[in-house]
């Protein structure tokens, strides 16, 4: 799998996209690269902080929409500057995936929607402080039978199960997962 397979397969992918008054826009960017082992994503570790409902959790760069960002587009480009260091203007747009709300009432109102994005080589990464690690997994290692699997979460005092990764150190679950294994799943297709 490489950057042309995923140009080729959201090439004619047409998202669905979700208008919600009540819910506040936000943008999440996927960072293709060819990497040695094929295809890789960016992937980050937000912060452990008490004012971020996402705290500590694996996450693709992104952030909710500021009243000076021209579109979402510009929002993703925007967040991804600010909590890596990369900056996805000299990008290639891919495609954009579908819309997406968080499953429990105890979340903000958002409604995220993911763009992909391609670059020619991995750039240096400059966290920012909503952010304590980078890096760059293989889809391979995504796909492969013994990553996926289900995830049980301690959440406010009680247990509850996740489809997710395992890679390594890092549980890749939520809304994370919810955009990752449907873009496999069109790579796939």
């Amino acid at each position: 799998m490489s950057v042309d397979h995923a140009r080729r397969a959201l090439l004619d992918y047409r998202p669905r996209t979700d208008e919600a008054p009540e819910a506040r826009p936000a943008s999440v960017a996927l960072i293709l690269h060819d990497g040695p082992a094929g295809l890789e994503l960016l992937l980050i570790r937000r912060a452990d902080r008490a004012d971020d409902p996402w705290s500590g959790q694996v996450a693709l760069p992104g952030g909710r929409r500021d009243p000076g960002d021209a579109d979402l587009l510009a929002t993703a480009i925007r967040e991804t500057r600010e909590e890596t260091g990369i900056d996805l203007a000299a990008a290639e747009p891919l495609g954009v995936l579908d819309d997406l709300y968080p499953r429990t009432p105890l979340l903000p109102p958002i409604v995220v929607r993911p763009f992909v994005f391609a670059i020619g080589e991995r750039p240096p990464l400059t966290l920012s402080q909503e952010v304590t690690a980078a890096f760059w997994v293989p889809l391979a290692e995504l796909r492969a039978p013994a990553t996926r699997r289900e995830i049980t979460l301690t959440i406010r005092d009680a247990e509850r199960t996740f489809p997710g990764y395992v890679v390594g150190e890092y549980v890749i679950w939520g809304m994370t997962e919810r955009i990752v294994t449907p873009f496999l799943d069109l790579l796939s297709g």
